[in-house]
């Protein structure tokens, strides 16, 4: 008798995690899971306890990788949230369905925008702190003054209406923050 392949919880959630990249979190059914792993939706069920746990721990997934893209994301650190900015943006466009999936919905697993961008490992908090170390004396003003533009040309991304370069993007980042820094001071 042949044995039996086992699905693991690390085959079901990056099958899991493969369909909300390509198709979107909404398609992160047990019926698609199956298909996609190529079994039936048996083994899905014995490893989780239903599709809201499978869901749960994939948003974890999908918040560790925008972590790791903002981290990876080689960009202007000197000042303060424009690298944070342009990897917000930059995602937008590279992964529509895992941006979608964090920042254009309600269900965000409990966690605020600010916990999302923060991350396990105070990415924020670090673009706060570097304002505070320029003098700015409300980086959490600042911080939601530039967010309105980083959000709204991230969702511009998203449905093709936005088309300036990157060079420019920053550009207007920066001169925002200028803008703004100069009546936080």
């Amino acid at each position: 008798m042949a044995r039996k392949e086992k699905i693991t919880k690390e085959d079901i959630l990056a099958a899991a995690f493969q369909i909300a990249k390509r198709d979107g979190m909404q398609e992160v059914t047990a019926r698609k899971l199956a298909l996609e792993i190529g079994c039936s939706t048996q083994p899905i069920f014995r490893v989780f306890q239903g599709m809201d746990d499978v869901i749960a721990q994939l948003f974890s997934m999908i918040t560790n990788f925008f972590e790791e893209y903002y981290e990876k994301y080689a960009g202007n650190e000197s000042i303060p949230f424009i690298r944070l900015g342009m990897a917000y943006i930059s995602f937008a466009e590279k992964e529509k369905h895992l941006f979608y999936a964090l920042f254009l919905t309600t269900e965000r697993g409990g966690k605020t925008l600010y916990e999302l961008l923060n991350g396990q490992k105070g990415l924020l908090v670090k673009e706060i702190n570097k304002s505070k170390e320029l003098g700015i004396n409300n980086p959490g003003d600042l911080f939601m003054k530039l967010w309105i533009f980083i959000h709204g040309a991230a969702c511009m991304m998203i449905t093709g209406d936005y088309d300036l370069p990157e060079e420019e993007t920053e550009m207007l980042l920066i001169e925002s923050f200028q803008a703004y820094a100069k009546g936080n001071r």
